[in-house]
């Protein structure tokens, strides 16, 4: 299993050649956007499968990445019946262009918020590429390092059946650095300035595919930047010695540096990065003809000083482009209380909105608007080196696909207010972050999880005084320093319980949610479930990790006071996503901004 469910450089593409076959839409089917999975006698599904004669001698066959997953809903089906069962949008032999009635499109749908509209526009725009044109993308592409820092968050832990779920940081720049960036506003100084990562939003794919929940922090939300080094030129950029805007960690040394600070705050391990700039995003809009926004109310985003975006719109929904584009993109002032929350809100729908456009172009048999999605999708990104093919992407995306709506839940990071900026607020951004760690569905539709008896290791333990423990302090959180002294107090609890070679590790202050027992082999094993025993420490804490020398007893912060692990810590945890993260279904698609009545006309 690979965990990102992206194909090697190595592998061929799924597409057809141009000089062969030209360009259309057979590989994806209805007009709909729904994909006809082509197999070689692949039966079981209700419908009838054949070799498709046009695909290329040895690649594989279109669909055949999600087609055993069970969880792909067909995009033109009624709710509630799999599209890909019952031969629902799968066409016969020889009608490649439909000689019947289509099924009318489900209006009510919700896809992906905003970058992910790079993928969709990859995954739409290029699926009928031939190969040549293939490799002309591929080498578009901008390509960055993935985590600049020094912390990497631990990988999770493939549940019962080998899968791993998938995290991807999607990254909004506002960079002005090109003339096209800079028509969307700010001033010319602002050229050459570091950017600023204005949108940033974490996906997570369940490592069973079949839920995805996405995280949205605030531009302005303080964190603590960890130190950064910029992999081009070596330039070191130190940690920042007070809680700084987290868009800020955009401009040391590149989205590398925004992964390292998500990873320091959350501790959630991220395995890829997509960035896009606000130009590219437009551009992408006027090729598909516009993209349609709703506002319950005139707007005029106008001030007598002369601030605002000059966006002016009428109440309802309106299909915008170009200028009108960017000015949306820009609009503080007239949103809701006109605060760069606001902003994002908007910026939310517009994306989440292309999307839907883009899905109702997916099946595009003009050369010129695919080579134009293609080509607008590939200028407008940035990703990790693990993302650095088209194929990737397509792979990507093809995982993505597998979630229905429904199964989609789209949040923001529980926050405080601290004058005009945002804290991560104490509990519920943590509570949301550890659900996303232990791959609980924010939705709160997972099936009760079966409670396995903890079990006791086959290593003997050595005496208590032959067991070397070191002891860290993790006691840090989103919102918190962490509480002084804990290592050297839990390490003098031990000493007073035998271990007389446990040791305080001063040198270290990390952000560990829960306390955590490591051991890096299964000799020491032992060992460390007798430390855990005897400080009241469940066994599930007890893990293996090659990133430990020796029994490591890292104090989180569930036990940031007391001679005792609380109680409470080890009883069983409340996973629901709390009411501040302000949720939303992926299948609810009535988003409309607010408008301010100052800002009305």
């Amino acid at each position: 299993m690979v965990r990102s469910g992206v194909r090697g450089e190595g592998a061929r593409p799924r597409v057809r050649r141009a000089a062969d076959h030209g360009w259309d839409d057979t590989l994806y089917g209805d007009e709909d956007g729904a994909g006809s999975k082509r197999g070689r006698g692949r039966g079981g599904d209700g419908g009838t499968t054949t070799a498709d004669p046009e695909r290329i001698p040895g690649e594989p066959v279109p669909g055949d990445a999600d087609a055993d997953s069970g969880a792909e809903t067909h995009e033109g089906a009624p709710e509630g019946r799999p599209g890909a069962g019952g031969g629902g949008g799968r066409r016969k032999r020889g009608h490649r262009g439909g000689g019947g009635p289509r099924r009318p499109r489900r209006k009510r749908r919700r896809i992906l918020r905003w970058t992910a509209l790079a993928l969709s526009v990859l995954i739409l725009g290029t699926a009928g590429a031939g190969y040549l044109y293939y490799r002309h993308l591929n080498g578009n592409i901008k390509k960055d390092d993935l985590n600049l820092g020094e912390h990497k968050a631990p990988a999770p832990t493939p549940n019962a059946a080998g899968q791993t779920p998938l995290n991807i940081l999607l990254i909004g720049s506002d960079s002005r650095n090109t003339a096209e960036n800079l028509k969307l506003g700010g001033h010319k100084e602002s050229v050459g300035a570091p950017p600023l990562a204005d949108v940033q939003m974490l996906l997570h794919l369940s490592a069973d595919r079949s839920n995805m929940s996405v995280i949205s922090m605030p531009r302005d939300t303080l964190v603590d930047i960890p130190k950064c080094v910029d992999t081009k030129d070596g330039k070191v950029y130190p940690a920042s010695t007070s809680p700084t805007m987290t868009n800020e960690s955009l401009g040391r040394g590149g989205a590398g540096c925004t992964v390292a600070t998500w990873e320091k705050l959350t501790n959630i391990h991220i395995d890829h990065f997509m960035m896009v700039d606000f130009s590219g995003v437009v551009a992408m809009a006027d090729a598909i003809g516009g993209v349609p926004v709703c506002v319950d109310r005139n707007i005029y985003s106008h001030t007598q000083g002369g601030e605002g975006s000059g966006l002016k719109l009428e109440k309802g929904t309106t299909s915008i482009k170009g200028e009108q584009a960017l000015q949306w993109l820009r609009t503080r002032y007239g949103f809701e209380d006109g605060s760069d929350i606001a902003r994002a809100k908007a910026q939310h729908q517009y994306m989440n909105s292309m999307i839907r456009q883009l899905r109702k172009n997916a099946t595009v048999s003009n050369p010129g608007k695919l080579r134009s999605l293609a080509e607008k999708a590939i200028d407008a990104l940035t990703v990790d080196n693990g993302l650095d093919t088209v194929m990737k992407l397509y792979d990507l995306g093809n995982e993505l696909k597998k979630v229905p709506p429904d199964r989609i839940t789209m949040t923001t990071m529980p926050f405080n207010y601290l004058g005009p900026r945002v804290v991560p607020k104490p509990g519920d951004a943590e509570q949301v972050f550890r659900l996303i760690r232990e791959d609980i569905a924010l939705d709160g539709k997972d099936k009760p999880k079966k409670s396995t008896p903890e079990k006791l290791s086959d290593d003997p333990a050595a005496p208590d005084a032959q067991i070397a423990v070191q002891v860290v302090n993790g006691t840090g959180t989103a919102a918190l320093a962490p509480a002084g002294g804990r290592a050297t107090a839990v390490t003098q609890l031990l000493t007073g319980k035998g271990f007389t070679r446990a040791a305080a590790d001063t040198s270290q202050a990390i952000a560990e949610p829960k306390t955590v027992i490591n051991y890096p082999s299964v000799d020491l094993e032992g060992d460390a479930q007798r430390v855990a025993k005897s400080l009241g420490i469940p066994l599930s804490s007890v893990k293996k990790s090659t990133d430990v020398s020796g029994v490591t007893l890292t104090v989180g912060a569930d036990w940031r006071e007391g001679t005792a692990y609380p109680k409470k810590a080890a009883d069983p945890k409340d996973d629901k996503t709390p009411e501040s993260a302000d949720a939303l279904n992926g299948a609810d698609d009535s988003a409309c901004m607010k408008v301010n009545p100052n800002f009305t006309w």
